[in-house]
């Protein structure tokens, strides 16, 4: 007990430094330098170069400093290590794939993905009072029940593709671009070409053919692997984003892949989680793939969230955080206490964190109680990483509802079309994307019969 009691400890939000004061000083050295510059001082470069090196020499010392070991045996990277350590759990929902309830499940899931992602992009990262200034401006619903009516800036074009006035009800032509949805699609593009074997080896590959640019963790792993770094090292060197949120954004076409058997989608995600990251990056992209997984065959959302646990380690900080949302769940009466309840918890936790982020998710979840609108609304309305929130959240929510359980004002103007930025991939059907995913699933539930176990 005493170990489980000190991995809490460690993993509070008093554990981090206070650093808010570093970025300041590095502006005042640019300033500094600028302006000794402009009046002729000499040395100006000299010292420039030493606060690079003194910079620098920080950073390695940080990556090399020592871990908790405790905390470390709790928290393995390796597939077989995690299973250790997992509590039990049903482990797979279905024998067989239910291709008309997976059809219906799965349309849920996917306009749900969409419809979350979308409602949050144009105000990712706001804080909620920002949110709530531009809804009164705009005579629109706050926590919103529609998309937005206006956004600012609606001709400044999101990763190079869609404007900000296709995010709007009035202005949406079909999906617009998002990296949640573009890493959905890639992750149907790496089962489609490499099979349901695929290897971390194979992502890597895949990724390099399709995709353009990134951020953080998998901005560093991409450009570790276009340097030749092999793909089982490229989510560590170099890399203090791998355990923020880049893992689990890409959970849901593995639970999509692996309906009603989360154990599989769990796998799944641990080899694409296993390129850019580690420890709580690995297994929010695992819990929320067996959740998503789960949800295809329960009744509730938070039903689905209790099987997602079974499917990582039980003592690990991500494990810890979700159990402690949902025992907070019930006293969580709306957006604003959910928000404030996850910034007391994790004090000077990073906002694109696995963790507070997917705590934000459960709140969602439950605040909605098995409602579309509601469950959007109010997880876009918390704040953070909100369309990463309010899409992970849409999907558990839409696959469990399925199409028939979401309002058509949310699907009505996607035109059967999700746009993209991947190379040589700019537009997908999403009719399309239910049939093919779907031969994926067949494929791999075909595969039962003929011994496969897992």
């Amino acid at each position: 007990m005493v170990g489980k009691e000190r991995a809490v400890k460690r993993r509070s939000g008093s554990r981090y430094p206070e650093v808010s004061d570093l970025k300041g000083l590095v502006d005042e050295v640019q300033l500094y330098a600028a302006l000794k510059s402009e009046r002729g001082a000499a040395g100006v470069e000299a010292v420039i170069r030493k606060v690079r090196r003194s910079l620098k020499d920080a950073r390695r010392a940080l990556a090399c400093l020592a871990e908790d070991a405790e905390l470390k045996k709790n928290e393995p990277d390796d597939l077989t290590l995690i299973r250790a350590l997992r509590p039990e759990g049903p482990r797979r929902l279905w024998k067989g794939c239910d291709g008309q309830q997976y059809g219906r499940r799965l349309q849920g899931a996917l306009l749900g993905r969409c419809a979350g992602c979308t409602l949050g992009s144009p105000v990712e990262f706001w804080e909620i009072d920002r949110m709530e200034a531009l809804a009164r401006e705009n005579g629109d619903r706050f926590p919103p029940d529609n998309y937005w009516s206006y956004v600012p800036e609606p001709e400044a074009k999101r990763y190079g593709v869609s404007p900000r006035r296709s995010y709007t009800r009035g202005g949406m032509e079909g999906v617009p671009v998002d990296d949640d949805l573009a890493y959905t699609l890639l992750g149907l593009l790496i089962a489609e070409e490499c099979g349901p074997d695929f290897t971390t080896d194979n992502v890597a590959r895949v990724w390099l053919k399709y995709l353009p640019h990134a951020c953080t963790a998998e901005k560093v792993a991409l450009a570790n692997l276009r340097a030749g770094v092999p793909a089982h090292k490229a989510g560590e060197e170099n890399n203090p984003f791998c355990e923020w949120i880049g893992g689990w954004i890409r959970s849901d076409p593995w639970g999509y892949l692996a309906p009603g058997w989360p154990e599989k989608a769990a796998e799944l995600a641990y080899r694409d989680a296993f390129l850019t990251h580690r420890r709580q990056g690995i297994y929010g992209e695992m819990f929320f793939a067996a959740t998503v997984s789960a949800a295809f065959a329960v009744d509730h959302p938070l039903d689905a969230v209790r099987i997602g646990l079974t499917e990582i380690p039980g003592q690990c900080a991500f494990a810890q955080a979700i159990r402690w949302a949902l025992s907070r769940a019930p006293r969580i009466k709306n957006f604003r206490q959910a928000r404030q309840a996850v910034e007391e918890r994790f004090v000077g936790m990073h906002r694109a964190h696995s963790i507070n982020n997917a705590c934000l998710v459960v709140f969602g979840l439950a605040l909605g109680d098995g409602d579309f609108t509601r469950t959007i609304g109010q997880t876009v309305a918390m704040g953070m990483d909100n369309d990463c929130t309010g899409a992970t959240a849409g999907s558990i929510c839409g696959a469990v509802v399925g199409k028939k359980g979401i309002d058509r004002r949310w699907y009505l103007r996607f035109n059967d079309t999700v746009h993209s930025y991947l190379v040589g991939a700019p537009v997908f059907r999403i009719s399309d994307l239910v049939a093919r995913f779907s031969a994926q699933a067949g494929c791999l539930f075909a595969r039962i019969g003929k011994g496969e176990t897992v």
